[in-house]
């Protein structure tokens, strides 16, 4: 069973309708129990930085992210999901919940999408777009690298370099996922990338399915 976060700064149907066409069992909740006694938690999120944080303080909910990566619980996070798994984002000069150090900027509209710099490109960056893993990691097993994932956001997480897994090249290479074994996080939406994404989104079960078989 995977718990996909609930809390009002997610986007969890779309992840839940997901898990449902792989036939992976799962429920959206806050209830603290339930996501400890999962398999693996999704950490979905839209919108902006500052409004993701406070529902989450509000709620409670950033102790229990943090205490079930204390207790390496496997989490995937999504999009604003993943920015704010850094320290801090630019976006409303958001303090977020530091599980990974790094930072989240703002895309900067002077860089350009051509050699010649003739086309600066568009914030926020929203379409289809590949990512170069920089490392192995057991969430792109048995993906294309040719493979695009959908992207739609204003800001890019910045992490510590060693926490860098892969990037993607808008106007600038920029980190696309980052995290560690059993931590990971997405700037794009797998839920609604075609197969890839799918092939993804199972692949991270596959892991918490074989982290909990081996406690």
């Amino acid at each position: 069973m995977l718990a996909i976060l609930k809390y009002k700064a997610g986007n969890q149907t779309s992840v839940r309708r997901a898990l449902d066409s792989l036939g992976i069992e799962n429920t959206i909740t806050a209830d603290p129990a339930e996501l400890e006694q999962a398999q693996g938690v999704i950490f979905p999120g839209v919108g902006a930085a500052g409004t993701a944080m406070d529902e989450l303080v509000g709620e409670g909910l950033d102790a229990v992210l943090k205490s079930l990566i204390w207790q390496e619980k496997p989490l995937l996070g999504i999009c604003v999901g993943c920015q704010i798994l850094l320290d801090y984002s630019e976006e409303n000069d958001t303090k977020a919940l530091s599980v990974i150090p790094g930072e989240c900027r703002l895309f900067n509209p002077s860089w350009t999408e051509d050699a010649e710099g003739r086309i600066p490109i568009k914030v926020p960056h929203m379409g289809w777009n590949s990512v170069q893993l920089r490392v192995d990691c057991e969430l792109f097993r048995g993906i294309d690298p040719r493979s695009e994932f959908y992207f739609v956001h204003s800001y890019f997480p910045a992490p510590a370099e060693e926490y860098v897994i892969g990037q993607t090249v808008y106007g600038r290479p920029f980190c696309s996922v980052h995290g560690r074994r059993g931590l990971w996080a997405v700037q794009f939406h797998p839920e609604k990338s075609g197969w890839p994404g799918l092939q993804l989104l199972s692949n991270f079960a596959d892991y918490c399915r074989e982290a909990a078989d081996a406690q």
